[in-house]
């Protein structure tokens, strides 16, 4: 069996930097002020970009303030050039909940540490395929951005409110389970534009967000499929990664608590990937029912996203 999953989720994070790495975020702030890419707080206007955020792009470059920098300028000129804000806040709300069915699914449960809890089953996909393909490259990929959108403004948000392990710390990373059962080589070399458009779209401009990455019910020839997906992740991502086989329940149960962990890999939570998300109590408590369409999580409550004053007409 494999060993316990145990990923260090408060290293490089607030309130448990390094001093070295504390002078590191300082110096991050300085060069993006002078940038014009970072306005701190003002009074009671908020930061332009939370500490969360920073730190993650941060992190991905190993502290180093100038590497970061030209990420973060890279991926600020990248919502820019996609109207990123726009085009979330004016997301069709039907055809979002219809994308959801092809990307990691949030369960709407959280592991010991608190992060949300996320599911990819590709054989999922196979009877869709047809409708994926039918949608042009270009709006494929604004579906994308917009849930990985959703992810960073209303589920970590949401879930850094809740009560969790390592509070005050927040949340800004997930812990995906990939479940490659009853799937074929040849399925999964279909996939693999789509597979890899999403990969790299979240490796330059959503970076840090996966804290753990299990792959469960792997075939024999799951070497070869890393093979052609590995090349995308940065080294740090790629250790993330665990191969869990086709008993996973033991090692998952390490991480995530049975009751949060679905049944179809060792818990007791009633859910499977074409399921809207299951919300433990706490969630409930907060937020009621999930909501449908784009949303953002901000002051404690859901909100629609604004639509910013000077968007291009629809």
């Amino acid at each position: 069996m494999a060993a316990a999953v145990v990923p260090d989720v408060l290293a490089g994070h607030l309130g448990h930097l390094a001093p070295d790495q504390e002078r590191a975020f300082a110096s991050f702030k300085d060069v993006l002020s002078s940038a014009r890419l970072y306005s701190p707080p003002a009074g009671t206007a908020p930061a332009s970009h939370d500490d969360p955020t920073l730190l993650r792009f941060l992190r991905a470059r190993r502290f180093d303030p100038n590497k970061a920098l030209k990420q973060f300028q890279d991926a600020e000129a990248w919502r820019k050039q996609h109207r990123v804000t726009w085009l979330y806040a004016t997301f069709d709300p039907d055809e979002f909940e219809s994308t959801r069915r092809f990307y990691p699914r949030w369960t709407g449960r959280r592991d010991r540490n608190g992060l949300p809890v996320y599911v990819y089953r590709l054989a999922s996909l196979a009877p869709i395929k047809s409708e994926l393909d039918a949608v042009p490259p270009p709006r494929r990929y604004q579906r994308i951005v917009a849930l990985y959108e959703t992810m960073t403004r209303f589920v970590l948000r949401l879930c850094s409110h809740l009560p969790h392990a390592t509070s005050p710390t927040p949340i800004s990373s997930v812990t995906t389970i990939i479940d490659l059962e009853n799937v074929s080589l040849g399925a999964i070399w279909s996939l693999r534009g789509h597979l890899q458009e999403a990969s790299a779209l979240a490796t330059a401009n959503y970076p840090e967000t996966l804290s753990t990455i299990a792959v469960v019910n792997s075939p024999s020839f799951f070497p070869t499929v890393w093979s052609w997906v590995k090349p995308v992740f940065d080294e740090g991502t790629q250790r993330k990664v665990h191969v869990l086989g086709k008993d996973p329940g033991p090692v998952l149960r390490t991480l995530i608590d049975p009751q949060n962990l679905p049944r179809p890999y060792g818990g007791e939570l009633d859910w499977k990937f074409e399921d809207e998300p299951s919300l433990d109590e706490d969630t409930k408590n907060v937020i009621g029912t999930m909501p449908k369409g784009p949303v953002e999580f901000v002051d404690g409550e859901v909100r629609k996203p604004p639509v910013p004053p000077d968007a291009p007409p629809k």
